[in-house]
């Protein structure tokens, strides 16, 4: 799974390329998902006076709608990128309005102004309402999500990456960056996907068979918390791997 986010201020053709962009990548058959950002502050999917509603106002925590062509479900917080991800197994998931990622970003925009105010060094592109205006911005390319889709998605086929970590730097920096500098080194060509050391480390642990990130020092207390049981019993070898399986 690859990810880009298209970032933009409102009425910057922040959907309109996304809707392209969909489009384009289908017709290349591959599979794809979104994730919107919904910046209102009131915002809920669920409305007063539904079953569900009252499901929650009575304390279910998760609450799912199952109905005949769709299922919603409904967690009663808001999670991050990297949990809502871990839902995805298309080829690219497309967020639109999404920051707070290491992904690479597409910047769409009426003026400068609005390039601006969305730069933060993981973008690749420009596109949305100005880019029939300008050729470029700075390093950036200006790529009309419209007129010229199959150069974008061109474009977005070579960028867009296996999701970062984005662990804390403060837990990780095993690399030598944060998750927002390797991604933006990656971007520049200075760096390469592979060197996110978290995807190298001996020890893996999987949760229902998805894939947990850990930084190196947490992958440092459970292999030497298992390797210091492991020892103690017969049979111990050196040599070849060890599996657990917890089953709840």
């Amino acid at each position: 799974m690859r990810v880009i986010s298209v970032v933009g201020l409102s009425k910057s053709g922040k959907t309109t390329t996304i809707e392209n962009i969909i489009k384009e990548l289908k017709r290349r058959n591959y599979s794809v998902g979104t994730i919107k950002e919904i910046h209102f502050h009131d915002f809920k999917m669920d409305v007063e006076g539904t079953n569900t509603y009252r499901h929650r106002e009575a304390g279910a925590g998760t609450v799912t709608a199952r109905g005949i062509k769709e299922t919603d479900i409904m967690f009663d917080h808001k999670l991050d990128i990297k949990t809502i991800l871990s839902f995805y197994n298309e080829d690219f998931v497309i967020m639109e309005g999404v920051r707070d990622t290491s992904a690479p970003k597409i910047i769409t925009a009426s003026d400068e102004e609005g390039i601006e105010a969305k730069l933060d060094g993981t973008a690749f592109a420009i596109s949305g309402v100005i880019s029939d205006k300008i050729q470029g911005y700075k390093d950036l390319p200006s790529i009309d999500g419209v007129s010229r889709i199959e150069e974008l998605v061109d474009l977005i086929e070579k960028v867009a990456m296996v999701p970062l970590p984005d662990a804390d730097p403060k837990c990780c920096s095993a690399c030598g960056y944060s998750c927002m500098e390797l991604s933006q080194r990656i971007i520049k060509g200075l760096s390469k996907r592979e060197d996110c050391k978290i995807d190298d480390l001996s020890t893996k642990l999987t949760i229902n068979g998805k894939k947990i990130y850990m930084v190196p020092f947490v992958e440092n207390i459970l292999r030497n918390t298992v390797l210091g049981v492991a020892k103690e019993l017969k049979g111990y070898s050196e040599l070849g791997d060890i599996e657990i399986c917890i089953k709840r």
